[in-house]
């Protein structure tokens, strides 16, 4: 099936091409289009699955050249499709959660009047990660990357009539382009040292280069991963991506984009393997970027933006697992798929809360409501369960796993890295169990107030179109991580791609007691939670009067202030200074000559009178000159 694994792009892209080039005629059932176009490249991935299951591990790694793409003399790079168990892992995630976000949609943007429009961007969303996550080189995943850029541009500002998300598409799109360089600056590395960038041949020749360009390299990759996958200091874009519809946060969030940088990683694990330093960077960039989105996710009352930080966060966690190496590659990836299951539920119910609720979607304004939605509460809450590592959860495996390997660690690493994973935990289940009392629990805010439009609010159970969707990805937030360890399933499976999953045999703390810690403070700080939102009374007026770090916390923690004055200023400022310099400068040059020129001809013109007697005078006034210099010299 390799042979005809382009299919699986062919299916969401066609679907996307119809749509666009259809327009108004396909209103009637481009949804459904866009709906089987995925289903059709999920069944082809389930069967693909299955096919290369069934083969031997070293004959799970197949590459399959389409077309030559770019043949220009030296450079010559094809279209191919890489089939190995990580690209498949990643092609089921983004089949089969984007399938169950389709129909989500189709009940969520029911009223929307451009909603096959909407779906033709999803349908372009996918084929674009398809084409990322299956790309043979580093060429083609930059295809796939650029297209995934292009598609969450069209999704987030697809209510562009409101100003905040036209803006919030354009700083996705601008602060992912910063990451896109780094990416571009890696591939140039590879073909001036290397001379390809296809995986097989970069992989090969890499150990040859010096440690120098080998860091480089993957620090560059790097750059490219912190901007796709929102992580310190490129994570500002990813909760404004919020403006964007619900089905959008979900798609982008948990199966896909938010991934891509963790998939680059991985991918390129071969380079990071030869730089220990590229390695600690990478785990330092995990688990600072995990800490700021527990921290932040405490300060939002926006119920949508809580879990935009808390994908930072969790994000943050996977590349804290890839960075240990070896220790960690399958770790980071096991994680990425419960993730993919709880995380879209939780964005999927926040959906369904804001769907009965008006669009509302500050917590302070909500309260019982899980006896005005049940299934939402339900299925809301099994995925708050995995989130937090409650035990046999999803979670719970996939998160505690990356925990003691990272105390796994020696020495000082094993305390910094191990103790701010821990530490997350606990702020997790605090920042979590807020929002869950907040919005389900306590009193019934919502009855004493109207929404922003005049409307009083009737809060009421989604359609089944919005909830079937919902309880399979509980299912996945329950079960997900049992299987995945269940007799060490997915690590092997990956094994072929990310290597063997290497054991620590020391670190700074017993392993035994390292989930009895890490449940202990998740109960913690959801007890802590409790005590000060759930026996307290919710005002709903947001406290004007709050301390420093909250305030600093609603603040992004200044990381849009701290951008702005390190790079977005001295950028206009420099770009101002380029235009005076061009304008005044160059451009003044060449005008000032071209002045001279015609000042001084229009003067010499003057001398031209047609009167012989100007010309005898003038010959004079030289002969004069003349014999005046040779007589100086003569003497002189």
């Amino acid at each position: 099936m390799t042979a005809t694994s382009w299919l699986l792009v062919a299916f969401p892209a066609i679907g996307a091409l119809v749509l666009l080039l259809g327009g108004k005629r396909t209103n009637a059932w481009g949804h459904l289009l866009g709906c089987a176009t995925v289903v059709a490249s999920f069944v082809y991935a389930v069967a693909l699955f299955f096919s290369t299951t069934g083969a031997a591990p070293d004959a799970r790694v197949t590459d399959t050249t389409l077309w030559s793409w770019i043949p220009v003399e030296a450079l010559q790079v094809d279209f191919g499709l890489r089939i190995d168990p990580l690209s498949v892992t990643f092609v089921l995630l983004i089949t089969g959660v984007g399938a169950l976000i389709h129909f989500y949609s189709i009940g969520y943007m029911s009223h929307d009047d451009d909603r096959r429009k909407f779906f033709a961007y999803l349908n372009l969303f996918v084929a674009s990660m398809l084409v990322l996550v299956l790309g043979d080189s580093f060429v083609t995943l930059y295809l796939g990357w650029e297209g995934v850029g292009l598609a969450s541009y069209l999704l987030i500002g697809f209510w562009q009539e409101r100003p905040a998300a036209a803006t919030a598409a354009k700083k996705a799109f601008l602060m992912n382009r910063v990451g896109d360089i780094g990416l571009a600056l890696a591939i140039f590395l590879m073909w001036k040292y290397i001379g390809s960038t296809g995986y097989a041949e970069v992989f090969a020749g890499i150990g040859e280069l010096s440690p120098g360009i080998i860091t480089a390299i993957a620090l560059l990759l790097l750059l490219g991963a912190c901007g796709k996958s929102g992580q310190f200091p490129l994570q500002a874009w990813l909760p404004d991506a919020m403006e964007g519809p619900t089905p959008v946060s979900a798609l982008i969030h948990a199966a896909t984009m938010v991934t891509a940088g963790v998939y680059l990683v991985a991918r390129s694990n071969p380079i990071f393997n030869l730089t220990p330093t590229g390695q600690l960077v990478v785990t330092i960039v995990g688990a600072l970027t995990l800490l700021i989105g527990c921290v932040i996710g405490c300060a939002y009352d926006d119920i949508k933006k809580v879990l935009a930080y808390s994908t930072v966060s969790q994000i943050g966690y996977m590349m804290l697992a890839v960075g240990l190496g070896p220790f960690g590659y399958a770790l980071g990836i096991m994680h990425l798929l419960t993730h993919g299951f709880f995380k879209a539920g939780l964005f999927l119910g926040a959906g369904s809360v804001m769907h009965g609720m008006n669009d509302e979607v500050d917590m302070r304004k909500f309260g019982g409501l899980y006896k005005k939605m049940p299934i939402t509460f339900a299925t809301f809450a099994l995925g708050y369960l995995s989130l937090i590592g409650f035990p046999f959860f999803s979670g719970f495996y996939s998160k505690d796993a990356i925990i003691e390997a990272a105390f796994g660690q020696e020495g000082w690493r094993g305390w910094i890295f191990g103790g701010a994973a821990l530490l997350g935990a606990g702020i997790t289940a605090f920042y979590m169990t807020r929002l869950v009392i907040m919005t389900f629990f306590g009193k019934q805010r919502w009855k004493e107030i109207k929404s922003t439009d005049g409307r009083d609010f009737h809060p009421h159970e989604s359609p089944a179109s919005m909830t079937v969707p919902m309880i399979v990805l509980a299912f996945g937030s329950v079960f997900a991580g049992l299987i995945f360890t269940s007799g060490d399933l997915l690590v092997e499976w990956l094994a072929p791609s990310l290597g063997e999953l290497a054991e620590s045999e020391g670190g700074v703390l017993p392993h035994a007691l390292i989930p009895f810690l890490a449940v202990g403070l998740s109960v913690l700080g959801a007890l802590i939670a409790w005590l000060i939102f759930g026996r307290r009374e919710t005002s709903v007026e947001r406290p004007a009067n709050v301390s420093l770090p909250v305030r600093a916390a609603r603040n992004d923690l200044y990381g849009n202030a701290i951008n702005e004055t390190l790079f977005a200023r001295p950028g206009i400022w420099l770009t101002r200074f380029s235009v005076y310099l061009d304008n005044r400068g160059v451009d003044g040059a060449v005008n000032g000559l071209a002045a001279m020129l015609g000042g001084g001809s229009g003067r010499l013109r003057r001398t031209q009178t047609g009167f012989v007697r100007s010309y005898a005078m003038s010959m004079l006034g030289g002969s004069v000159l003349i014999v005046a210099a040779l007589l100086l010299v003569r003497f002189s």
